[in-house]
């Protein structure tokens, strides 16, 4: 029986990825790091769609999380075919804010686990009739953006790998999509901190989870390579191609300057 695991499957867009792929009769696996959460959405999407739902608590922040999720679906003879990353978090406010290890602990979750998981369950993924990968990046892999320097960093790091990858598989049975949503419904804004100033513009430009889930889920069951939901979203991607660095990277300092 084959499996889509889901990464930060607990709350937002990876909960609500969950429900699509359960509403399509795909069996899930779900990860993240809230045990009475998954247990509770494993059960509703179980009744509610008659599916198997499967789930594993773990902290990306530690070492070893990757194949600590690999090892369980060996030994419980979970066959993968769609790998979705979606864990991921942020930091805001100025670079020296934050502690070594609090950024290395970021761009853990953030790039090393995608990295780690896509690399472990590839062999398998290429073993099925159709596979996918889902990694989410951000509409802040397109630039720079002072306030949210190695966050932003690190979700242009999971955008150009996944192009990377998706052209070396070309001529496999996997394909890897990237979606790069702007402000989300979610409690983004809460654990990266984001200021006042911040916090007003993205209610103005949210999107519902629910929405960029649905957007994520048709773009990669279509094979697309890389999608930006969202009107406004796409024209700020277009705005740093067209506009100078430094006149972006400005006006991004003044929506997450303290």
């Amino acid at each position: 029986m084959s499996y889509a695991i889901i990464t930060g499957a607990s709350k937002g867009i990876g909960k609500s990825i969950a429900e699509i792929l359960a509403s399509k009769g795909i069996n899930i696996i779900l990860v993240a790091r809230s045990e009475n959460l998954l247990q509770k959405i494993c059960s509703e999407l179980e009744d509610k769609y008659r599916i198997e739902a499967k789930y594993i608590v773990v902290d990306f922040t530690l070492h070893g999380a990757a194949e600590k999720i690999y090892d369980w679906c060996k030994i419980n003879h979970y066959e993968i075919k769609i790998l979705i990353n979606n864990a991921g978090y942020g930091l805001s406010g100025a670079f020296e804010k934050y502690t070594a290890d609090e950024h290395t602990a970021m761009m853990a979750v953030n790039m090393s686990v995608p990295v780690s998981l896509c690399s472990l369950f590839l062999p398998q993924l290429k073993q099925q009739k159709k596979a996918y990968i889902l990694n989410i990046a951000s509409s802040a892999s397109y630039q720079a953006v002072p306030g949210l320097a190695v966050y932003a960093a690190t979700k242009s790091f999971v955008l150009s790998f996944s192009r990377a990858l998706r052209k070396e598989l070309r001529n496999s049975v996997v394909r890897v999509t990237c979606i790069c949503p702007g402000s989300t419904d979610t409690n983004f804004v809460n654990q990266a901190q984001i200021g006042e100033k911040a916090r007003k513009l993205a209610d103005r430009v949210n999107m519902s989870p629910e929405m960029v889930a649905k957007i994520a889920v048709d773009a990669m069951l279509k094979g697309k390579a890389e999608v930006i939901p969202g009107f406004i979203n796409k024209a700020g991607a277009v705005l740093t191609w067209l506009l100078p660095k430094s006149i972006m990277e400005n006006g991004a300092m003044k929506i997450y300057e303290p």
